[in-house]
């Protein structure tokens, strides 16, 4: 156990240290002006992300995929769908409900719609979309059509809404997308998911095991919009306190109080729903349950501690440097999100949870690494565009209508597994440090460009794109394995017809 928490460190240490590095670089350069205390909590904040980085990634690997698994595995098994179904449904709204990703989101838009609403429509959502994505592995349906289907259903919408005067609404629906496969449904899903397919079997199993969190962040950018279209009044958008005395203090404690709350309810509910399968169904021996307690135990601990980090060191110090550098040179900030964007994506932790499980299932066939390039590539991107998005002021449905195109449009050339883990990857990729670092980034960005009032519009969508971009890289990279593949094929076969028929040995 030991061994493997100075593992989790090691690779905890090398995410997060980028990011930490060019905060500092930044920090000594005219560009940013961070004040003693703010660079101190920033610094110890970045040491407490990577501890609670490490311990969370240590209790997913122990505890939180192999509940998920063994729960698919057990509910398949038992043969009853209506029971499958409806655990499935009732697990989604609750663990979405109590994930503190989609607490930060809604706290963030409170001045716009009521926080309570929000979430309880989006665990609605994602409940129902998590049955549709479970029996879309016990039927074996295509996915790529699925996701063509609810995508057009999604810009349906999104014309709905503009048509009637609420198009502020759109970045926002889409960035709940994003938010909501947080760090504590991610393992959890995705080993569901794995748990389901292989216990049904068959050709597909691989690439059955992707596709829950694709269609899992569908569900809840149909709900926001649903909600959006119901609710009335004037838009105004207020600012949250984002100044680093907030977080420490007299609110430290408040702050760790309701962050460990939010993961307790979250990891109490999964718990919960486990230990009613485990005397139904499961029947687990006592020795495989007590390393699963110690693993969620450590899952706790990790997430707090860096959930706390988040939100005391690194979104204020996000929401300034936003500020400061659309203050002073907008081209830098471009720039800066390009280079901020490839390294936040390291210290997500279901990123790394999603890596290690696409390495698994396709027997390394997936490379950890290609992964965390394309991903890296990718959020870079998509927070540069952002950024030129604020600065040149225009709809952020010019950069989602085509990308979603080329996604949906590049599904039919490569092969599904590659589809169906570039869409998880998606969801992924927008974690809590997006959420709280990117995103305060950015609001800070646009209200410095364009005012408070323009940051419902045009600061929020930071998040989809940051889930929208992985779709592309990652199935170019299912792309380039299909063609590297049929150019080693090629040289097989010229070789081989190319041979000296005099070296060929017959025998009679």
């Amino acid at each position: 156990m030991f061994k493997l928490l100075l593992s989790k460190l090691k690779e905890s240490i090398i995410s997060i240290l980028p990011v930490t590095l060019i905060v500092l670089i930044l920090s000594f350069t005219p560009a940013v002006d961070l004040t003693p205390t703010e660079t101190l909590v920033f610094c110890l904040c970045a040491v407490n992300l990577i501890l609670g980085m490490a311990f969370f990634n240590l209790g997913a690997d122990i505890a939180m995929t192999p509940m998920g698994t063994q729960v698919g595995t057990g509910l398949t098994k038992s043969k009853k769908v209506w029971l499958l179904v409806l655990v499935c449904l009732i697990m989604g709204v609750l663990i979405t409900v109590a994930e503190p990703d989609l607490s930060v989101l809604a706290e963030q838009v409170s001045s716009v719609i009521n926080s309570t609403a929000l979430i309880i429509c989006v665990g609605v959502g994602v409940g129902i979309f998590l049955v549709i994505g479970v029996l879309k592995i016990v039927f074996h349906v295509n996915l790529s059509l699925l996701l063509m289907f609810f995508y057009l259903a999604l810009f349906s919408l999104c014309a709905v809404l503009a048509e009637n005067g609420k198009f502020e609404f759109i970045p926002l629906s889409f960035d709940s997308g994003g938010v909501t496969t947080g760090p504590i449904t991610v393992p959890f899903i995705m080993a569901l998911g794995v748990g389901i397919a292989n216990t049904i079997g068959g050709r597909g199993a691989s690439e059955n095991s992707f596709g829950l969190i694709a269609l899992c962040s569908v569900g809840p950018m149909v709900a926001v919009m649903a909600l959006s279209l119901l609710s009335g009044g004037e838009l105004s958008y207020t600012l949250p306190d984002y100044s680093i005395s907030a977080g420490i203090g007299h609110n430290l404690w408040h702050v760790v109080g309701e962050n460990a709350l939010d993961v307790l309810k979250a990891l109490g509910l999964i718990v919960l729903f486990f230990l009613i399968l485990q005397f139904t169904v499961l029947k687990l021996p006592k020795r495989k349950l007590l390393q699963i307690g110690i693993g969620i135990l450590f899952t706790f601990f990790g997430l707090v501690v860096f959930l706390c980090s988040v939100t005391v060191g690194f979104m204020p110090i996000g929401f300034k440097i936003g500020q400061q550098l659309a203050e002073t040179n907008q081209t830098l900030l471009a720039v800066m999100g390009f280079v901020l964007g490839m390294v936040v994506v390291l210290a997500e932790p279901a990123v790394h949870v999603l890596n290690k499980q696409v390495e698994e299932v396709t027997g390394g066939g997936v490379k950890k690494i290609e992964m965390l390039i394309a991903l890296s590539v990718a959020v870079g991107i998509s927070i540069c565009l952002s950024i030129i998005r604020m600065i040149y002021n225009f709809s952020i449905l010019y950069y989602l209508i085509p990308g979603y195109l080329i996604s949906l449009g590049l599904s039919f050339f490569v092969p599904k597994i590659y589809t169906a883990i570039a869409f998880d990857s998606g969801g992924v990729a927008s974690g809590p440090l997006t959420s709280g670092f990117i995103l305060p980034m950015a609001i800070g960005a646009c209200a410095m460009i364009n005012g408070e009032a323009s940051v419902l519009s045009l600061g929020f969508g930071i998040v989809s794109m940051v889930a929208m971009t992985p779709l592309i890289t990652i199935q170019i990279l299912g792309f380039k394995a299909i063609a590297s593949k049929k150019m080693r094929h090629r040289l097989t076969m010229r070789r081989i017809l190319s041979a000296d028929d005099e070296q060929i040995i017959y025998f009679k």
